[in-house]
């Protein structure tokens, strides 16, 4: 497993270069003018224009440009925002609270979007089993700013059971609701795949095999069926992971949460070309950690499945 690990460590590196050039070359250059609107109403100095010209190397070739802006940000130097606000600062502020957001969602996958699917697979075809597959038909169907403004107005406003925006330290309590929201169409899809999957597993021979030599029901659905019907949704948890990290901004918006979300989107209409380069780098690497550790768990929940 070691050599796997170290394999899949170098296949990052370019991923990650790749991922960071596209998202750097589709910012600085877009068409249009990256100085407009930074000076107010009015257009701004040619000594200002020089003067970031020169600081974010805008007169280099896009891979010299590329390649400075690289090297300062493995030192530890992400830039600086067009008001001097360091990027390192404003992503040590957002990102905790987007992650603990994160964090949160796939739990609730993980609690409720297995756990509906397990029941749904053990009662096919009976009421539990329909209502199970008409619940999440309806959640996916249904966009994911319209769940937020229901939560919120029958949570937090009618019954008052969680509180209707989070706080600005975003504690875990106010985080709640909001994961909810984030995590509902993933939990839809989750207990769906968690469905087909224990359904096909309790029809193979090693699960009958199991029941023919006396193994309880219940222990034969735990311990044969689930374990192996847990790949498949690991797999899509792991990817959900990066999509519900970069993805939180519609959620952090109706929350008025000040994570990561809102702060790409508003480097993405301000321009700001050092900020969006280096929260995507950031969601990339931990996307990228994640689905390691996402097919490491394999060997674990599947004693057939080896590395090395």
């Amino acid at each position: 497993m070691g050599r796997y690990t170290i394999r899949r460590l170098l296949q990052m590196i370019p991923v990650v270069i790749g991922t960071t050039f596209l998202i750097y070359f589709c910012t600085w250059k877009l068409p249009g003018d990256p100085f407009a609107g930074k000076c107010g109403q009015r257009p701004c100095s040619s000594e200002y224009i020089a003067y970031q010209t020169n600081r974010l190397n805008l007169n280099d070739n896009i891979f010299v440009q590329y390649f400075k802006y690289m090297k300062d940000l493995l030192t530890g130097n992400f830039g600086t925002t067009f008001a001097g606000d360091s990027v390192a600062h404003l992503i040590a502020q957002a990102f905790p609270i987007t992650l603990r957001l994160t964090v949160i969602a796939i739990i609730v996958e993980l609690v409720i979007g297995i756990g509906l699917g397990i029941l749904s697979a053990l009662r096919r075809g009976g009421i539990l089993d329909n209502s199970v597959l008409i619940f999440t038909l309806l959640v996916i169907s249904v966009p994911i700013f319209v769940v937020g403004f229901l939560a919120q107005y029958i949570f937090g406003v009618r019954l008052g059971w969680f509180p209707v925006t989070v706080g600005p330290d975003a504690p875990v309590g106010d985080l709640i609701l909001p994961a909810i929201v984030l995590a509902s169409i993933s939990l839809a899809f989750v207990a769906r795949l968690m469905r087909a999957s224990l359904a096909e597993a309790m029809s193979s021979d090693h699960v009958r095999t199991a029941k023919a030599k006396g193994l309880s029901h219940r222990t034969a659905v735990m311990k044969h069926g689930v374990r192996n019907s847990l790949i498949p949704v690991i797999t899509f948890i792991g990817a959900d992971f990066g999509v519900l990290l970069g993805g939180a901004i519609v959620t952090e918006g109706i929350f008025n949460i000040a994570g990561i979300g809102g702060l790409t989107y508003n480097a993405i209409r301000a321009r700001e070309g050092a900020t969006v380069v280096a929260v995507t780098t950031l969601v990339v690497l931990v996307f990228l950690v994640v689905n390691l550790l996402v097919d490491l768990l394999y060997a674990v929940l599947d004693p057939r499945i080896r590395y090395e």
